[in-house]
Parts: C-alpha cells; sequence; structure tokens
C-alpha cells in the first residue's frame, strides 16, 4: 500500500482519510449495521472488488472501519463504522446535505463552462 502524508491542517487530514470517490459511500452504507463484502459489493454499484479491497483496508488503517472475523465453517468476515468512523460520517452529513441543495447549480455551472470550450 503506498504511504500517504497526512496534512497539517485539519481540512487536509480529513480529505487524506476520506479522500476517493467511495469511502464516504462506503462509510455511509455501514452507518445503520455491520455488512459483509458481498453486501457492500451489491450496495455499491460500480466499484470494482479490487477498489472495494483497497478502500475498505486503508480504511481500516485509519481506523475509521472495523474488520471482525468470524472463525466459522465457511469463514464470515463483516466491515463496520468505528466509533471514530461514525465521528467522520456526521461530519459528512453537512458535506452531503450541501452537495443535494446545490448539485444542480454545479452541473449547469460545468455544462456552461464545457459549452465555453
Amino acid at each position: 500500500m503506498k504511504s500517504r502524508k497526512t496534512s497539517s491542517s485539519g481540512i487536509g487530514c480529513a480529505f487524506d482519510v476520506i479522500g476517493g470517490k467511495w469511502k464516504a459511500v462506503i462509510l455511509r452504507e455501514l452507518r445503520e449495521q455491520a455488512l459483509r463484502f458481498g453486501e457492500l459489493k451489491r450496495a455499491l454499484p460500480g466499484i470494482s472488488e479490487k477498489m472495494l479491497i483497497q478502500q475498505l483496508r486503508e480504511m481500516e488503517t485509519d481506523g475509521i472501519v472495523h474488520r471482525e472475523v468470524f472463525h466459522e465453517v465457511p469463514p464470515r468476515v463483516e466491515y463496520s463504522q468505528t466509533r471514530l468512523g461514525a465521528t467522520l460520517d456526521a461530519a459528512l452529513a453537512a458535506l452531503a446535505e450541501w452537495g443535494d441543495r446545490h448539485a444542480r447549480r454545479v452541473e449547469a455551472a460545468r455544462a456552461r463552462a464545457g459549452a465555453a470550450r
């Protein structure tokens, strides 16, 4: 896994931990209950298995996701939010609300910029 340097600013640290397309969405899926890998994969259409594995590993390393292995036959693994992950998920709620409120304006601005090129 590549080494990630955490910025000294709070926003830099937050974006370092949650950066990328999938982490916030994964964290949101784990909000209500622990999920198995296959359940997460089905809940996230468009994510590759390799990307999901990579994102979960990074999130586990950062302490926002817990991976629990149940030693049974067949083996079962579940992923859940940690307390730290829940605080990050709560912080992301305002960002998600902003996106819901302003998505049309952002799309319109992008369309205008694309037409001007």
